[in-house]
């Protein structure tokens, strides 16, 4: 199944995103209605609020008085998390509930306005976000829910802020317009997105890529959307894999590259690769028969040093090249190394750019990047491994230190 955590700070329209979502298809996971049904009364989730905020915050009739809880949390962090620590694993439960009984080839959607500051964003394919400016959400709570200014700019700064949101976002969902607008948005992103990529999902099968070797401006975004990729990629077999790491050229900040993410998975060994290979599959990066090595380099000439195991994208929304190598090989160093030696060298940035370039547009007519791919590798065996072997053996370089852990999962 797809699964999507949908947020949103208050007033942003997150509401309207999940019903549309729900119209549309999706099984939708609101936890808001799921906060109020633990702590109904009777349950043992109002038993806990009420020892902790003490019999104050329950009506006339025994049940939890919102208002006068929300007067004391919003104000107070430490109050708040003391409540979040007793609602957040109980809405947790009843949602894994819900999740577990959905079907292989559907799309769940969960609805959690913490997502970001519970740091959940990994347990999801994808993470989409509604925002708002705060003056446009500040003006909706004030006409549409009765509050001041001011209760309504201290419930958004209670909040995680609306950049450490956008962040953590594979989507953004701006609503600064009208309804239609948003809806269009929702629709969009439905058919385009959620609706392929649940597809390739439950067939094991990668994204289609049409376009050719394009050349794309250096985007400072890149690294945020790595990093979010690796943390899912690394809850997703925790006992196999060691480390993620960003490679590639979308790692090099300033370097123009096609729009792939590549990403290096570092594990013990084969076994352990070909262990992980249905967990990667079910996070979103299915296997891809018949790239099984690297090409050997001089030093190291036994293509059997140079095994590995391939993944891709079943987004069609983020290509994504994902490498798993045994660490210490010849192609886990590798690709470590050249990373750095671009970061570290100007020239060698340059030198590569240009390269790229020119086999850009030598096969800009092609409706993939195979031929592309094909004709520059020869570049890092006789231009690139020359010169950063050099610069390796000038600078000290070592690769990362996490060699050792591997030990303890080899033929796990």
């Amino acid at each position: 199944m797809l699964k999507i955590g949908l947020t949103g700070g208050i007033a942003s329209g997150k509401s309207l995103v999940a019903s549309r979502l729900r119209e549309l298809g999706a099984i939708l996971v609101d936890a808001d209605l799921l906060a109020r049904e633990v702590v109904e009364p009777g349950t043992p989730g109002l038993a806990r609020v009420v020892e902790a905020f003490g019999p104050g915050i329950l009506d006339s009739d025994g049940r939890l008085d919102r208002p006068k809880l929300g007067a004391i949390v919003f104000h107070d962090p430490s109050q708040r998390e003391v409540l979040n620590g007793i609602i957040h694993p109980l809405v947790r439960e009843a949602a894994a509930a819900i999740v577990s009984a959905a079907g292989p080839g559907d799309i769940v959607v969960q609805d959690i306005p913490l997502l970001v500051e519970t740091g959940q964003g990994s347990n999801f394919h994808l993470v989409v976000v509604v925002d708002a400016p705060e003056p446009v959400r500040v003006q909706r709570m004030v006409d549409f829910r009765a509050m001041t200014p001011d209760d309504a700019r201290a419930r958004i700064a209670a909040q995680a802020t609306r950049e450490e949101r956008n962040a953590a976002a594979d989507v953004v969902l701006v609503n600064d317009g009208d309804r239609e607008e948003l809806l269009a948005k929702v629709e969009a992103l439905w058919t385009d997105r959620l609706l392929p990529f649940a597809r390739n999902l439950s067939q094991g099968t990668r994204a289609e890529r049409h376009v050719g070797p394009v050349m794309t401006p250096y985007n400072s975004d890149w690294s945020r959307q790595a990093d979010r990729l690796a943390a899912r990629i690394a809850v997703a077999a925790p006992q196999q894999i060691l480390a993620v790491d960003h490679v590639g050229s979308t790692s090099v900040p300033g370097l123009a590259a096609k729009d792939v993410i590549d990403l290096q998975v570092a594990v013990a060994d084969l076994e352990a690769a070909d262990l992980m290979a249905n967990q990667l599959a079910a996070a979103g990066f299915p296997a891809i028969p018949g790239v099984n090595r690297d090409t050997p380099k001089p030093a190291r000439p036994d293509p059997a040093e140079w095994q590995k195991r391939f993944h891709a994208n079943a987004d069609p929304g983020r290509p994504v090249n994902l490498h798993v190598r045994v660490a210490g090989s010849p192609g886990w160093r590798y690709a470590l190394l050249f990373r750095d030696w671009l970061r570290s060298e100007p020239s060698a940035t340059a030198l590569y750019e240009a390269h790229k370039r020119t086999l850009a547009a030598t096969f800009a007519g092609e409706s993939g990047t195979a031929a592309y791919a094909d004709a520059k590798e020869p570049w890092f065996t006789d231009v690139a491994w020359p010169l950063m072997d050099e610069w390796a053996k000038r600078t000290g370089w070592l690769p990362p230190s996490y060699l050792s852990s591997a030990e303890g999962k080899r033929g796990q």
